[in-house]
Protein backbone atom coordinates (compact mmCIF):
# COMPACT_ATOMS: atom_id res chain seq x y z
CA UNK A 1 0.00 0.00 0.00
CA UNK A 2 0.85 3.41 -1.01
CA UNK A 3 2.28 5.48 1.80
CA UNK A 4 -0.47 7.58 3.55
CA UNK A 5 0.43 11.43 3.75
CA UNK A 6 0.94 13.56 6.85
CA UNK A 7 -1.68 14.18 8.83
CA UNK A 8 -1.51 18.53 8.75
CA UNK A 9 -4.73 18.55 10.57
CA UNK A 10 -3.41 17.05 13.46
CA UNK A 11 -0.80 19.97 13.59
CA UNK A 12 -3.24 22.49 12.66
CA UNK A 13 -6.40 22.23 14.14
CA UNK A 14 -7.69 22.11 17.66
CA UNK A 15 -10.97 20.61 18.21
CA UNK A 16 -12.44 22.31 20.88
CA UNK A 17 -16.20 21.36 20.05
CA UNK A 18 -16.35 17.78 19.71
CA UNK A 19 -17.01 15.52 23.19
CA UNK A 20 -14.26 12.96 24.06
CA UNK A 21 -17.06 10.38 22.79
CA UNK A 22 -16.73 12.06 19.29
CA UNK A 23 -13.05 12.50 19.24
CA UNK A 24 -12.78 8.65 19.94
CA UNK A 25 -15.23 8.05 17.21
CA UNK A 26 -12.87 10.04 14.97
CA UNK A 27 -9.72 7.85 16.16
CA UNK A 28 -11.50 4.32 15.19
CA UNK A 29 -12.87 5.52 11.94
CA UNK A 30 -9.58 7.04 11.01
CA UNK A 31 -8.03 3.61 12.10
CA UNK A 32 -10.77 1.71 9.81
CA UNK A 33 -10.13 3.80 7.09
CA UNK A 34 -6.72 3.77 6.69
CA UNK A 35 -6.92 0.17 6.85
CA UNK A 36 -9.68 -0.72 4.64
CA UNK A 37 -10.89 2.10 2.25
CA UNK A 38 -7.26 3.42 1.78
CA UNK A 39 -5.75 0.37 -0.55
CA UNK A 40 -9.07 0.35 -2.41
CA UNK A 41 -9.60 3.61 -3.13
CA UNK A 42 -7.90 3.93 -6.50
CA UNK A 43 -9.34 1.08 -7.39
CA UNK A 44 -12.92 2.14 -6.42
CA UNK A 45 -12.78 5.57 -8.12
CA UNK A 46 -11.30 4.10 -11.08
CA UNK A 47 -13.38 0.76 -12.35
CA UNK A 48 -16.43 1.58 -14.39
CA UNK A 49 -19.57 1.31 -12.63
CA UNK A 50 -21.47 -1.74 -12.07
CA UNK A 51 -23.39 -4.45 -9.38
CA UNK A 52 -19.95 -5.99 -9.43
CA UNK A 53 -18.11 -3.22 -8.94
CA UNK A 54 -19.58 -2.09 -6.03
CA UNK A 55 -17.37 -2.11 -2.98
CA UNK A 56 -19.35 -4.69 -1.36
CA UNK A 57 -16.29 -5.66 0.69
CA UNK A 58 -15.58 -2.56 2.53
CA UNK A 59 -19.69 -2.00 3.09
CA UNK A 60 -19.43 -5.39 5.05
CA UNK A 61 -16.42 -4.28 7.04
CA UNK A 62 -17.86 -0.90 7.97
CA UNK A 63 -20.69 -3.29 8.94
CA UNK A 64 -18.22 -5.83 11.29
CA UNK A 65 -16.54 -3.08 12.55
CA UNK A 66 -19.69 -1.47 13.90
CA UNK A 67 -19.35 2.00 11.45
CA UNK A 68 -23.08 1.54 10.86
CA UNK A 69 -24.06 1.75 14.69
CA UNK A 70 -22.68 5.78 15.27
CA UNK A 71 -25.92 6.94 13.97
CA UNK A 72 -28.37 5.49 16.05
CA UNK A 73 -30.00 4.89 19.42
CA UNK A 74 -29.32 1.94 21.39
CA UNK A 75 -32.95 0.48 20.85
CA UNK A 76 -32.17 0.06 17.47
CA UNK A 77 -28.64 -1.28 17.88
CA UNK A 78 -26.78 1.78 18.05
CA UNK A 79 -23.95 3.19 20.15
CA UNK A 80 -26.39 5.87 21.95
CA UNK A 81 -23.83 9.05 21.81
CA UNK A 82 -24.75 11.54 22.91
CA UNK A 83 -23.95 13.75 20.07
CA UNK A 84 -24.93 11.59 17.57
CA UNK A 85 -24.98 13.64 14.86
CA UNK A 86 -21.79 15.07 15.16
CA UNK A 87 -20.32 11.59 15.13
CA UNK A 88 -22.17 10.18 12.14
CA UNK A 89 -20.65 13.81 10.02
CA UNK A 90 -16.77 13.17 11.61
CA UNK A 91 -17.37 9.87 10.23
CA UNK A 92 -17.68 11.05 7.07
CA UNK A 93 -14.95 13.31 6.94
CA UNK A 94 -12.74 10.31 8.02
CA UNK A 95 -13.88 8.31 4.89
CA UNK A 96 -14.04 10.95 2.41
CA UNK A 97 -10.83 11.38 2.99
CA UNK A 98 -9.77 8.00 1.50
CA UNK A 99 -12.77 7.60 -0.61
CA UNK A 100 -15.79 9.81 -1.33
CA UNK A 101 -17.74 7.25 -3.13
CA UNK A 102 -17.32 5.16 0.05
CA UNK A 103 -18.72 8.49 2.33
CA UNK A 104 -21.40 9.00 0.06
CA UNK A 105 -22.83 4.84 0.37
CA UNK A 106 -22.24 5.15 4.18
CA UNK A 107 -24.15 8.73 4.01
CA UNK A 108 -27.37 7.51 1.78
CA UNK A 109 -27.27 3.87 3.92
CA UNK A 110 -27.18 5.58 7.11
CA UNK A 111 -28.06 9.28 7.03
CA UNK A 112 -30.80 9.31 4.47
CA UNK A 113 -32.15 6.13 4.47
CA UNK A 114 -31.60 5.44 8.21
CA UNK A 115 -32.56 8.54 9.60
CA UNK A 116 -35.71 8.22 7.71
CA UNK A 117 -36.37 4.81 9.27
CA UNK A 118 -36.23 6.48 13.04
CA UNK A 119 -39.14 8.00 12.04
CA UNK A 120 -41.34 4.90 11.26
CA UNK A 121 -43.05 2.54 13.62
CA UNK A 122 -41.27 -0.30 15.87
CA UNK A 123 -42.72 -2.65 12.47
CA UNK A 124 -40.76 -0.82 10.63
CA UNK A 125 -37.25 0.05 12.86
CA UNK A 126 -37.46 -4.20 13.44
CA UNK A 127 -37.80 -5.18 9.64
CA UNK A 128 -35.72 -2.67 7.76
CA UNK A 129 -33.83 -0.65 10.61
CA UNK A 130 -31.96 -2.95 12.43
CA UNK A 131 -30.47 -5.31 9.54
CA UNK A 132 -29.34 -1.77 8.30
CA UNK A 133 -27.90 -0.95 10.93
CA UNK A 134 -26.38 -4.54 11.04
CA UNK A 135 -24.91 -4.05 7.20
CA UNK A 136 -27.66 -6.86 6.59
CA UNK A 137 -29.59 -4.95 3.76
CA UNK A 138 -28.68 -2.18 2.13
CA UNK A 139 -31.00 0.97 2.01
CA UNK A 140 -31.30 3.88 -0.46
CA UNK A 141 -33.24 7.07 -0.52
CA UNK A 142 -35.30 8.34 -3.16
CA UNK A 143 -36.78 11.67 -4.07
CA UNK A 144 -35.50 12.84 -7.25
CA UNK A 145 -36.97 12.11 -10.39
CA UNK A 146 -36.19 12.61 -14.45
CA UNK A 147 -38.65 16.40 -13.99
CA UNK A 148 -38.15 17.12 -9.95
CA UNK A 149 -35.01 17.45 -7.67
CA UNK A 150 -34.73 20.76 -6.20
CA UNK A 151 -38.45 21.42 -6.18
CA UNK A 152 -39.95 18.31 -4.00
CA UNK A 153 -43.22 20.06 -3.91
CA UNK A 154 -46.54 18.41 -4.57
CA UNK A 155 -46.49 19.66 -7.53
CA UNK A 156 -42.91 18.77 -8.87
CA UNK A 157 -43.30 15.06 -7.60
CA UNK A 158 -44.92 12.93 -10.35
CA UNK A 159 -44.62 9.37 -8.33
CA UNK A 160 -48.05 8.86 -7.14
CA UNK A 161 -49.71 5.99 -4.38
CA UNK A 162 -53.27 5.85 -4.84
CA UNK A 163 -54.87 4.52 -1.61
CA UNK A 164 -56.22 1.41 -1.82
CA UNK A 165 -57.71 -0.04 1.67
CA UNK A 166 -54.87 -1.16 3.19
CA UNK A 167 -52.59 -0.72 0.93
CA UNK A 168 -50.77 1.84 -1.32
CA UNK A 169 -50.59 1.22 -5.82
CA UNK A 170 -47.34 3.13 -6.36
CA UNK A 171 -46.41 4.33 -9.89
CA UNK A 172 -43.51 6.42 -10.89
CA UNK A 173 -39.75 6.81 -11.82
CA UNK A 174 -36.97 8.11 -9.71
CA UNK A 175 -33.71 8.74 -10.70
CA UNK A 176 -30.11 9.42 -9.92
CA UNK A 177 -31.19 7.06 -6.59
CA UNK A 178 -27.76 5.98 -4.55
CA UNK A 179 -27.30 2.26 -3.45
CA UNK A 180 -30.18 1.54 -5.35
CA UNK A 181 -28.59 -1.12 -8.33
CA UNK A 182 -27.57 -3.10 -5.02
CA UNK A 183 -30.72 -1.92 -2.38
CA UNK A 184 -32.53 -4.35 -0.27
CA UNK A 185 -35.13 -1.57 -0.24
CA UNK A 186 -36.00 1.86 -0.81
CA UNK A 187 -37.47 4.58 1.09
CA UNK A 188 -40.10 6.43 -1.42
CA UNK A 189 -41.26 10.32 -1.22
CA UNK A 190 -44.44 9.86 -3.32
CA UNK A 191 -47.63 12.02 -3.64
CA UNK A 192 -50.87 10.72 -2.74
CA UNK A 193 -54.28 12.23 -3.63
CA UNK A 194 -55.74 10.77 -0.39
CA UNK A 195 -52.99 11.11 2.17
CA UNK A 196 -50.66 14.45 0.81
CA UNK A 197 -47.06 13.42 0.35
CA UNK A 198 -46.06 10.21 2.14
CA UNK A 199 -42.55 8.60 2.55
CA UNK A 200 -43.18 4.64 1.91
CA UNK A 201 -40.22 1.98 2.23
CA UNK A 202 -40.58 -0.72 -1.35
CA UNK A 203 -38.77 -3.62 -1.53
CA UNK A 204 -36.64 -3.99 -4.44
CA UNK A 205 -37.96 -7.56 -5.04
CA UNK A 206 -41.49 -6.75 -4.97
CA UNK A 207 -43.36 -7.27 -8.19
CA UNK A 208 -43.58 -3.94 -10.58
CA UNK A 209 -40.21 -2.48 -8.98
CA UNK A 210 -37.19 -2.34 -11.64
CA UNK A 211 -33.87 -0.85 -11.16
CA UNK A 212 -32.05 0.63 -14.11
CA UNK A 213 -28.44 -0.14 -15.00
CA UNK A 214 -25.65 2.15 -12.99
CA UNK A 215 -24.90 5.37 -14.72
CA UNK A 216 -21.56 6.14 -15.60
CA UNK A 217 -20.60 9.16 -14.15
CA UNK A 218 -17.39 11.64 -13.92
CA UNK A 219 -16.75 10.69 -10.22
CA UNK A 220 -17.62 8.99 -7.43
CA UNK A 221 -17.39 5.62 -9.40
CA UNK A 222 -17.53 3.64 -6.74
CA UNK A 223 -21.43 5.09 -5.63
CA UNK A 224 -23.40 3.60 -7.72
CA UNK A 225 -26.60 5.82 -8.55
CA UNK A 226 -29.65 4.15 -11.16
CA UNK A 227 -32.91 4.96 -12.22
CA UNK A 228 -36.01 3.37 -10.40
CA UNK A 229 -38.86 2.61 -12.00
CA UNK A 230 -42.43 1.76 -10.45
CA UNK A 231 -45.40 0.19 -11.47
CA UNK A 232 -48.44 -0.89 -9.64
CA UNK A 233 -46.59 -1.49 -6.82
CA UNK A 234 -47.95 -2.50 -3.88
CA UNK A 235 -46.73 -1.61 -0.19
CA UNK A 236 -49.09 -2.16 2.34
CA UNK A 237 -50.26 0.81 4.61
CA UNK A 238 -47.70 -0.67 7.41
CA UNK A 239 -44.68 0.77 5.52
CA UNK A 240 -45.56 4.41 5.89
CA UNK A 241 -43.13 6.24 7.69
CA UNK A 242 -44.81 9.07 9.76
CA UNK A 243 -48.43 10.22 9.10
CA UNK A 244 -50.69 11.32 6.28
CA UNK A 245 -49.13 14.46 4.20
CA UNK A 246 -46.11 14.22 6.80
CA UNK A 247 -43.82 12.92 4.03
CA UNK A 248 -42.27 15.78 2.37
CA UNK A 249 -41.27 17.35 6.29
CA UNK A 250 -39.52 14.03 6.76
CA UNK A 251 -37.40 14.18 3.59
CA UNK A 252 -36.69 18.07 3.77
CA UNK A 253 -35.32 17.20 7.64
CA UNK A 254 -33.51 14.11 6.44
CA UNK A 255 -31.46 15.92 4.14
CA UNK A 256 -30.66 18.88 6.25
CA UNK A 257 -29.26 15.94 8.24
CA UNK A 258 -27.43 14.78 4.90
CA UNK A 259 -26.59 18.51 4.04
CA UNK A 260 -24.30 18.35 7.16
CA UNK A 261 -22.52 15.07 6.14
CA UNK A 262 -22.31 16.23 2.83
CA UNK A 263 -20.25 19.40 4.36
CA UNK A 264 -18.15 16.92 6.49
CA UNK A 265 -16.98 15.03 3.82
CA UNK A 266 -15.61 18.18 1.35
CA UNK A 267 -13.79 18.97 4.50
CA UNK A 268 -12.42 15.05 4.03
CA UNK A 269 -11.67 15.42 0.63
CA UNK A 270 -10.23 18.99 1.04
CA UNK A 271 -8.06 17.97 3.91
CA UNK A 272 -6.80 14.88 1.87
CA UNK A 273 -5.76 17.01 -1.27
CA UNK A 274 -4.15 19.69 1.49
CA UNK A 275 -2.07 16.81 2.70
CA UNK A 276 -0.97 15.15 -0.24
CA UNK A 277 -0.26 18.65 -1.61
CA UNK A 278 1.97 19.47 1.50
CA UNK A 279 3.97 17.06 1.31
CA UNK A 280 4.70 16.97 -2.53
CA UNK A 281 5.65 20.90 -2.03
CA UNK A 282 7.86 19.73 0.59
CA UNK A 283 9.90 17.27 -1.74
CA UNK A 284 9.47 18.73 -5.24
CA UNK A 285 12.23 21.05 -6.35
CA UNK A 286 11.67 24.13 -9.36
CA UNK A 287 14.77 26.38 -10.42
CA UNK A 288 17.07 24.58 -7.30
CA UNK A 289 14.29 24.90 -4.56
CA UNK A 290 11.56 23.30 -3.42
CA UNK A 291 8.24 24.65 -4.33
CA UNK A 292 6.99 25.14 -0.82
CA UNK A 293 9.91 27.46 -1.10
CA UNK A 294 7.71 29.82 -3.23
CA UNK A 295 5.82 32.54 -1.82
CA UNK A 296 2.88 32.20 -4.45
CA UNK A 297 2.03 28.59 -2.41
CA UNK A 298 3.24 29.49 0.94
CA UNK A 299 0.32 32.26 0.40
CA UNK A 300 -2.27 30.02 -1.08
CA UNK A 301 -1.68 26.91 1.63
CA UNK A 302 -1.83 29.39 4.38
CA UNK A 303 -5.43 30.41 2.43
CA UNK A 304 -6.54 26.58 2.07
CA UNK A 305 -5.43 26.04 5.52
CA UNK A 306 -7.99 28.85 6.70
CA UNK A 307 -10.91 27.83 4.94
CA UNK A 308 -10.81 23.96 5.87
CA UNK A 309 -10.44 24.95 9.29
CA UNK A 310 -13.78 27.39 9.57
CA UNK A 311 -15.31 24.58 7.17
CA UNK A 312 -14.73 22.17 9.88
CA UNK A 313 -16.19 24.93 12.55
CA UNK A 314 -19.25 25.02 10.39
CA UNK A 315 -20.26 21.24 10.17
CA UNK A 316 -19.53 20.93 13.52
CA UNK A 317 -21.45 23.88 15.05
CA UNK A 318 -24.28 22.56 12.52
CA UNK A 319 -24.01 19.09 13.78
CA UNK A 320 -24.12 20.20 17.58
CA UNK A 321 -27.26 22.08 16.74
CA UNK A 322 -29.02 19.31 15.23
CA UNK A 323 -27.99 17.50 17.98
CA UNK A 324 -29.49 19.71 20.84
CA UNK A 325 -32.54 19.19 19.03
CA UNK A 326 -32.92 21.69 16.34
CA UNK A 327 -34.85 19.66 13.14
CA UNK A 328 -33.05 22.53 10.40
CA UNK A 329 -30.34 23.94 12.38
CA UNK A 330 -29.78 26.80 9.66
CA UNK A 331 -28.37 28.94 8.59
CA UNK A 332 -25.28 26.82 10.01
CA UNK A 333 -26.24 23.74 7.65
CA UNK A 334 -26.41 25.89 4.58
CA UNK A 335 -23.54 27.69 5.23
CA UNK A 336 -21.25 24.40 6.06
CA UNK A 337 -22.82 22.23 3.31
CA UNK A 338 -21.89 25.08 0.85
CA UNK A 339 -18.71 26.46 2.01
CA UNK A 340 -17.24 23.21 2.42
CA UNK A 341 -17.73 21.62 -0.77
CA UNK A 342 -16.46 24.70 -2.91
CA UNK A 343 -13.64 24.99 -0.22
CA UNK A 344 -12.91 21.04 -1.44
CA UNK A 345 -12.96 22.31 -5.06
CA UNK A 346 -10.99 25.28 -4.70
CA UNK A 347 -7.97 22.87 -2.99
CA UNK A 348 -8.61 20.11 -5.65
CA UNK A 349 -7.97 22.55 -8.06
CA UNK A 350 -4.78 23.66 -6.48
CA UNK A 351 -3.68 20.30 -6.27
CA UNK A 352 -3.81 19.03 -9.56
CA UNK A 353 -2.08 22.57 -9.97
CA UNK A 354 0.41 21.64 -7.39
CA UNK A 355 1.44 18.04 -9.05
CA UNK A 356 1.74 19.94 -12.81
CA UNK A 357 1.37 16.73 -15.35
CA UNK A 358 1.22 14.35 -12.95
CA UNK A 359 -1.94 15.80 -10.95
CA UNK A 360 -3.44 15.61 -14.84
CA UNK A 361 -3.06 11.84 -15.09
CA UNK A 362 -5.34 8.74 -14.17
CA UNK A 363 -1.99 6.88 -14.09
CA UNK A 364 1.56 7.16 -15.56
CA UNK A 365 2.21 4.63 -18.59
CA UNK A 366 5.62 3.73 -17.81
CA UNK A 367 5.71 2.84 -14.25
CA UNK A 368 1.69 2.73 -12.94
CA UNK A 369 2.10 5.14 -10.69
CA UNK A 370 -1.08 7.81 -9.45
CA UNK A 371 -1.42 10.69 -7.43
CA UNK A 372 -4.69 11.40 -5.10
CA UNK A 373 -5.23 14.87 -6.16
CA UNK A 374 -6.80 14.01 -9.73
CA UNK A 375 -9.66 11.65 -8.09
CA UNK A 376 -10.55 14.33 -5.63
CA UNK A 377 -10.49 16.85 -8.16
CA UNK A 378 -13.69 14.21 -9.64
CA UNK A 379 -15.48 13.36 -6.79
CA UNK A 380 -15.66 16.33 -5.46
CA UNK A 381 -18.03 18.29 -7.77
CA UNK A 382 -21.12 16.00 -7.46
CA UNK A 383 -21.14 17.75 -3.65
CA UNK A 384 -21.72 20.87 -4.71
CA UNK A 385 -24.80 19.97 -6.80
CA UNK A 386 -26.54 16.45 -4.52
CA UNK A 387 -28.63 17.32 -1.67
CA UNK A 388 -29.43 20.33 -2.56
CA UNK A 389 -26.91 22.23 -5.20
CA UNK A 390 -24.82 25.23 -3.36
CA UNK A 391 -27.31 28.03 -4.80
CA UNK A 392 -29.99 26.25 -3.16
CA UNK A 393 -27.60 26.50 -0.10
CA UNK A 394 -27.38 30.24 -0.66
CA UNK A 395 -30.97 31.25 -0.99
CA UNK A 396 -31.78 29.07 2.80
CA UNK A 397 -29.05 31.54 3.95
CA UNK A 398 -30.50 34.40 1.84
CA UNK A 399 -33.85 33.69 3.68
CA UNK A 400 -32.54 33.50 7.24
CA UNK A 401 -31.16 37.18 6.29
CA UNK A 402 -34.41 38.86 4.22
CA UNK A 403 -37.30 36.52 4.95
CA UNK A 404 -38.99 34.06 2.71
CA UNK A 405 -41.42 36.48 1.61
CA UNK A 406 -39.05 38.43 0.00
CA UNK A 407 -36.46 35.96 -1.24
CA UNK A 408 -39.25 33.59 -2.01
Amino acid sequence: MATLPKRMADELYHDLMSSTAVLEIRREVRAFADEFVAPRAYEIAHRDESVANFPRDVFDAMARHGIFRIPFLTQDGGLGLEHRVLATATACEELAYHSNSIAAIFDVHCILAGRTLERGSDFIRERYLRPLINGDKIGAFATTEPLASTDLSPKAVATSARLEGDRYIVNGHKRFITNSPVADFIVVLCRSEEDGMVELVVETDQPGVRIGKPDRKMGNRGQLTADVHLQDVEVPLERRIGEPNQGLRVALSTLTYGRIGIAATGVGMAQSAFDHSTGHLRSREAFGKKLGAFQHWQFRMAERATHIENARNLYIKAALRMDLGNEFPEPEAAMAKYYATEAAGDMARDAVQIFGGYGFLRELAQDGSHYKVEEIYRDNKISEIYEGTNEIQRMVIARQIFGKALVG
